[in-house]
Order: structure tokens, then C-alpha cells, then sequence
């Protein structure tokens, strides 16, 4: 897939940025981490907690996640799944990793104190955190990176993709999310290691590419004694309108025709092998599965299936 960007588009899109098995497999809930802000399931060995950073709402859903669709048809998707046509309800969500050797946190939040929070409902310290994955560099995944001016995972490493990180890295100044990350990411840069679609950070967490969001964002597979999620960052950044139809634009995403490739492949592939899913910005726990339903898909949010 190729991305074609340019660094006007890179500015219009920043600015608009908010602060298998036949079966689908079980996920056992932990008894660690389940707050309001800190949820923990059991993927085989792999203990997985999602950690609310925070949740707003925000008006302009259609100029947001509608692009392509007629009012009507909008309204009549919105109306059929109980939600408003004119607000949309925001969740940011990061997600912790315990393989049994390593603590993997995935993206670091709004940088308002929420992961702190969350991780400390989990039991868990920032410094006990050894490696930080960044699926992309929004502002929303970097916040937390760095607190008054020291870092926040003070004893981990950190991953991320090379044509995300050089992407940014080379943004003129003036630039939001550029700028956000020559103050969060680039100071970090000699504790930074890059990742390749198909490279693996730790043994059963894979990388693989979905471009279009941003020039390099990149969603994780993870597999342990068989079983398997994935963990889809910011494919589809709503839980109704970016399933139901993948095609339509979103405002969020910077290259928008190959987003929509990104989000029709990724969950096609969740759809037909029935592999759990995790996203960033799903209603919290943000955990689920997706069934195919017409030309698009339904987001299924967990019940008693991560029960054990």
C-alpha cells in the first residue's frame, strides 16, 4: 500500500485532532485490574489490561466520522444503533501487555495524568513498565510520554514504526503534532527501537501495517498458547460509523482512501478468523469482536465471553 502525503495535508489533518478458530476464542477476566479505569483479561499466558486515560464527547460526529455520507444516511445508521448524529463520545484507551517477563504498555495518552491513574488502579507503577509501543504519534498516544519534562516510564524502552517516527521527526516546525513530538518522542530517541510490518517487539506481539491514518500507524497482533487478539489502534476510531461503513471518511485520518483499505482489510480479517480485538478508541473496556454485516461490519463489545 502506498501513502501519498503531503505536508499540507499533514497540517489540515493535525489540526483537526482531539485532545483461527471455527470458535471465537474465550478471554478469562483477571482479578488485578478491574476498576473503572484498569480492565484485565487473560489472552493464554499473556495478562492484557486496558486502561482508561480519559473520555469526552465532542459535537460534529457527521463532519467527523461522516465524510461521503448523506445527512440522511447518517441519521438513519445513528438512529439505528441509539446514538446521536450530532455528538460523538470519545474513549482513549491504552493497553498493557503482562507477557509473564516484560510489561509492554501500548501508547501513553492524553499526557493529563489519566494513564498514571489507571495503571496505578491496575497495580502497576510507570516505572515498572519495560517497553512502551507507540502504534502512531497523534497527540492523543504521546501525551504521556514524558511528565514535567522527565519521562514517564523512566526504565523502559521504546518501539515504534520507521516510516512513522521519520515521517514526524522531519515535520517543519510549526507543526502540532511535530512539534509534540520533538517535545515527547525525539528526546528519547537513543532508548527508541524500530519496528518493520511483520517484526516482532517481544516474542507473540507482531507488528503489522495499516497505513493511512498516519504515513506509518501500525496495529499489533498478539498470540499466546494459541490464542490471539489484535490490537487495532486507531483502524476505525468509532464504534458504529467506522464499522458499519468503512468507507466513509474520517476526518481524523490522513490519507483517506488508504485508510478505508486499512480498515476494510484488518477487519475483514477479524470478521472471518473470529480473533478478538482491542481499539483505542472503542467504549471502554474497548475489547470485542467483529462480525461482518452487508457491505461493512458490527463492533460486538464484550459481555460474559471474557468471564472465563
Amino acid at each position: 500500500m502506498t501513502i501519498k502525503m503531503t505536508r499540507r495535508a499533514a497540517l489540515g489533518s493535525a489540526a483537526a485532532l482531539p485532545f483461527a478458530t471455527a470458535a471465537a476464542p474465550a478471554l478469562a477476566a483477571g482479578t488485578e485490574a478491574n476498576s473503572t479505569q484498569a480492565k484485565s483479561f487473560q489472552l493464554g499466558d499473556f495478562t492484557v489490561t486496558t486502561l482508561l486515560d480519559g473520555s469526552l464527547p465532542r459535537d460534529g460526529a457527521k463532519e467527523i466520522f461522516g465524510g461521503g455520507a448523506s445527512d440522511e444516511e447518517f441519521a438513519r445508521v445513528s438512529a439505528e444503533n441509539f446514538i446521536s448524529a450530532d455528538t460523538a463520545q470519545f474513549f482513549f484507551t491504552p493497553t498493557l501487555i503482562d507477557t509473564g517477563s516484560e510489561r509492554v504498555l501500548f501508547d501513553t495518552g492524553l499526557g493529563q495524568g489519566g494513564i498514571q491513574t489507571a495503571l496505578a488502579d491496575a497495580g502497576i507503577a510507570p516505572s515498572d513498565v519495560d517497553v512502551v509501543v507507540l502504534t502512531h504519534m497523534h497527540p492523543d498516544h504521546i501525551g504521556g510520554m514524558m511528565t514535567d519534562g522527565a519521562p514517564t516510564f523512566a526504565n523502559a524502552r521504546y518501539v515504534t514504526g520507521t516510516t512513522e517516527y521519520d515521517f514526524w521527526a522531519a515535520m517543519d516546525p510549526g507543526n502540532r503534532v511535530g512539534d509534540l513530538v520533538a517535545e515527547k518522542v525525539k528526546p528519547l530517541a537513543d532508548k527508541i527501537t524500530f519496528v518493520e510490518d511483520g517484526g516482532d517487539v517481544v516474542s507473540g506481539v507482531t507488528a503489522l501495517k495499516a497505513f493511512g491514518h498516519t504515513p506509518g500507524h501500525m496495529v499489533y497482533h498478539l498470540e499466546s498458547n494459541g490464542q490471539r487478539l489484535i490490537l487495532t489502534a486507531d483502524l476505525a476510531n468509532h464504534y458504529v460509523w467506522s464499522f458499519a461503513h468503512p468507507e466513509w471518511e474520517v476526518s481524523f485520518d490522513m490519507d483517506k482512501a488508504a485508510a478505508t483499505a486499512s480498515r476494510r482489510n484488518v477487519l475483514g480479517q477479524l470478521a472471518a478468523d473470529r480473533i478478538p480485538m482491542i481499539g483505542y478508541h472503542m467504549p471502554f473496556p474497548a475489547a470485542g469482536y467483529v462480525e461482518a454485516r452487508g457491505d461493512g461490519f458490527r463492533f460486538v463489545p464484550v459481555s460474559y465471553q471474557m468471564m472465563g
